[in-house]
This record gives C-alpha cells, structure tokens and sequence, in this order.
C-alpha cells in the first residue's frame, strides 16, 4: 500500500502542475495581441491539458479511489470527507480551464489576464486545505 501512496501522491504532484501553470499561460494568451504568440500559447494549452493533465488527474482520482477501496475506514472521518470536497473543487477548476481552452481554440476568451491571475490562485489554495487535512487529520486522535 506504501507503493500505492507513494504514487498516488506523484501523480498529485504532475497534475498540480498543470493547473498551477495553465492559468498562467492563459494570461499569457488573453494579455498578447501578436497571433504567431498567441497560436504557441494555444498549442502550450492544449497539450499541457490533453496529454499532461487528464492523464495525471485521471490517474490521481484513480489510485485516491483505489486508496478508499483498501482504507474504507477514512470514510468515517470528517477530514477525509472535507478532502473529498476540496477535490472536487479540483475537478471543477480542471473542467473550467478545458472551457477556457476552448474559448481560446475559438479566439473568444472572455476573461481578463487580471481574473486569470486571480483564478490561479485557486487550486494553490484548495492544495493548501488538502494537505492540511491530510497531515493534521483535525478530529482524529493520535
């Protein structure tokens, strides 16, 4: 099961960087006016999405799930249903910046690059609210 965490947490790790850096290259794109720019900012997007950021999400929600499977016990506790709802959260940013993209594919991003800032700031800080349930598990005791 240790290999299993250790990899669950690697994952974690691969797909936090994608939706850490992805808001920023979104900025990148809704602040330039140049098209040969903007036409390296979408194809930078679109990969880091489609081929880095599915497929780590994907395997992080997987092996979280496969966690729960062997651990079912963590579902009596509150921190690990905060978790839970802290991912969620992440899905949804996940989900939201696949629609960003795909205004940007369309050349309609509606979002200012100072929104785009402020919505980076948005998975560091769900991050934030999971690692510290993890590690202080509030409610259990030790």
């Amino acid at each position: 099961m240790l290999w299993l965490k250790a990899a669950h947490i690697c994952f974690v790790v691969f797909w936090f960087a994608g939706l850490l850096y992805l808001p920023r290259l979104l900025v990148n794109f809704a602040e330039t006016e140049s098209p040969p720019i903007r036409s390296h900012l979408l194809q930078m997007q679109q990969r880091l999405y489609r081929r880095i950021m599915h497929l780590a999400g994907a395997l992080t929600l997987g092996s979280g799930l496969w966690l729960l499977w062997l651990m079912p016990h963590t579902l009596r506790s509150s921190w690990m249903w905060g978790k839970l709802a802290l991912v969620g959260g992440l899905v949804v940013c996940h989900g939201y910046l696949g629609r960003c993209i795909a205004q940007c594919e369309r050349d309609e991003l509606t979002h200012s690059g100072r929104f785009l800032r402020i919505f980076n700031e948005v998975p560091a800080l769900l991050l934030i609210g999971v690692v510290l349930l993890v590690v202080l598990r509030p409610g259990v005791i030790s």
